[in-house]
């Protein structure tokens, strides 16, 4: 007996021995750039950043959010903390509604959240680090958040490294150019669209116009930064256009669960939910406990980490008021980030809170509805938790987001515009008296759960491949097509002649068999006026 269970262990050791030579780990240095300072944007990028520390790769990290704690293998080389004002807990309703309005959201991106930010290279420790890269050793991937600022796109060809792009949101159109990304104005809603599902005639029109005004309203707002590629890589750097097609890997924040199925070349990657945290940041101990007393259930109210509840038009608010007054004995816990600024009326079922932790708060068992201005992170975390949703857009992806939820039947819309009473008693009383709301939730909670492997993983994986193989692997042919190649323009308009000349040939040989069979016009006149 002793000997048999000798024999196993040694068995399994051996099997340990063989595994770790066969699967070698090898750590990598990492720069990774992410100059917009969105804490909700960072909290994708950041745990990438994280994660690859944990997988014993150096990662450098040039941020707005450096770590207050230290962690092995993080290395916050270049703070932005400071450098700009922090996008948290400070947007007015004001500015989210008029400044990131439709028609000027692309031009905000591209400017204020885009060109503006390239100038934080001028920074001494970030000059110094394009001046003089780390040689020991050397990076070997950037990875840089591509929202506004393209500019630093321009790292991947000045360090000679594959460029990893990370999307926040689902794909950007203009990021699809980026990796010659299959796009179809027919049946794919484009972000900035406000559409979802089956799109008729009059949605497909509208798709289509509103992603080429998109797409070229983003190159023109964002040409200028051209210069500043120069101005920080001198005057031999490649063109913007060059630096936009060095993106050797996409990782893009959607899941075709829920946000539909459409074509990715490989380079585009979808890890919606990575920002997730299972088990982060616990309740409060006082939060916890009154949570836990809603025998009733309760409801989340928070509209993000940027907007100002408090800064909403007085009418909005009483209304807001009114119908949250009817929940009870249902309770309501609200973030609010000053509940001093709120209009006075706030009824006695309804805890404000000037932070909460959200996933903790949407992980308990009495909640039942969440209400949200639609933001994806927010809404994803809604969505793997398996609670419904009451859905009031803003700006930017959220009214398709709402859109999308309340399609599948798990979220209802209230628009901005018709914030009233009696809009919010009929979602409230449809969401949470409704019991097909909360079933389409946990539906859609398992479908977006069921992945061959998590969406950290999947990260991790794509990027160390990329590393290893390099950046050209993933490399669609398509990209070296022009915009025409890729439509068949070229192939439809030789078919076409080729018909026209087949027809004009036709046409030739038959007049040539009439002059051969009945003789010319000439002949054909003479003989009629014999007849006649």
């Amino acid at each position: 007996m002793e000997s048999l269970i000798m024999l196993r262990l040694s068995s399994f050791f051996t099997l340990l021995v063989v595994l770790s030579i066969a699967s070698p780990h090898q750590a990598y240095r990492i720069l990774a750039v992410f100059p917009f300072n969105s804490v909700s944007h960072f909290a994708m990028s950041g745990r990438i950043a994280e994660e690859l520390a944990s997988h014993g790769h150096q990662v450098d990290v040039i941020s707005h959010y450096p770590l207050k704690e230290p962690r092995p293998n993080y290395n916050d080389v270049v703070s932005l903390a400071g450098t700009m004002p922090f996008l948290k807990n400070n947007m007015t309703y004001k500015f989210g509604t008029e400044e990131l309005a439709e028609d000027t959201l692309i031009h905000s991106i591209a400017t204020k959240f885009g060109g503006d930010l390239c100038d934080l290279m001028d920074l001494p420790k970030f000059k110094q680090l394009i001046k003089n890269p780390p040689q020991d050793p050397p990076y070997d991937a950037v990875i840089i958040e591509t929202f506004g600022a393209v500019c630093y796109l321009a790292l991947g060809q000045h360090l000679r490294v594959p460029v990893v792009a990370v999307v926040t949101s689902p794909i950007w159109p203009w990021v699809n150019d980026m990796v010659a990304n299959p796009e179809d104005p027919a049946y794919i809603p484009h972000v900035f669209s406000g559409l979802s599902g089956q799109l008729n005639f009059w949605q497909r029109l509208q798709n289509t116009l509103t992603l080429w005004k998109a797409k070229l309203s983003y190159t023109r707002y964002t040409a200028y930064q051209n210069d500043k590629i120069k101005k920080h890589f001198g005057p031999q750097a490649p063109s913007l256009d060059e630096v936009r097609r060095d993106v050797s890997l996409v990782l893009v924040n959607s899941h075709y669960s829920l946000n539909g199925i459409r074509p990715f070349t490989p380079a585009v990657v979808e890890v919606g939910g990575l920002h997730i945290r299972e088990n982060g940041t616990p309740l409060q101990k006082d939060l916890k406990k009154w949570l836990d007393d809603s025998t009733d259930g309760f409801v989340l109210i928070t509209f993000g980490s940027m907007l100002k509840l408090e800064t909403f038009p007085r009418e909005n608010l009483v209304a807001i008021y009114s119908s949250l007054a009817k929940l009870a004995p249902i309770r309501v816990v609200v973030k609010v980030v000053n509940a001093t600024e709120l209009v006075p009326g706030l009824p006695s079922n309804v805890l404000t809170l000037p932070w909460v932790s959200q996933m903790a708060v949407l992980q308990h068992k009495n909640i039942r509805a969440f209400m949200t201005h639609g933001g994806l992170m927010g809404t994803m975390e809604a969505i793997y938790c398996g609670v419904p949703m009451i859905g009031v857009p803003m700006f930017g992806d959220q009214p398709q987001n709402i859109e999308l939820y309340a399609q599948k039947n798990m979220a209802v819309s209230v628009s901005r515009d018709e914030l009233t009473e009696e809009n919010l008693d009929a979602a409230f009383n449809a969401v949470l008296h409704d019991p097909s709301y909360m079933k389409a939730a946990k539906e859609m909670s398992a479908k977006f759960r069921d992945r061959p492997l998590s969406a950290v993983d999947t990260a991790m994986f794509w990027v160390e491949y990329i590393i290893r193989n390099g950046g050209a692997s993933l490399r669609s042919p398509a990209m070296d097509l022009s915009w025409w190649q890729i439509a068949l323009f070229d192939v439809y308009g030789a078919l076409l002649l080729a018909a026209v000349l087949a027809l004009y040939l036709l046409k030739v040989i038959v007049k040539k068999a009439e002059r051969v069979v009945f003789g010319s016009d000439a002949e054909i006149k003479l003989r009629t006026k014999k007849n006649e």
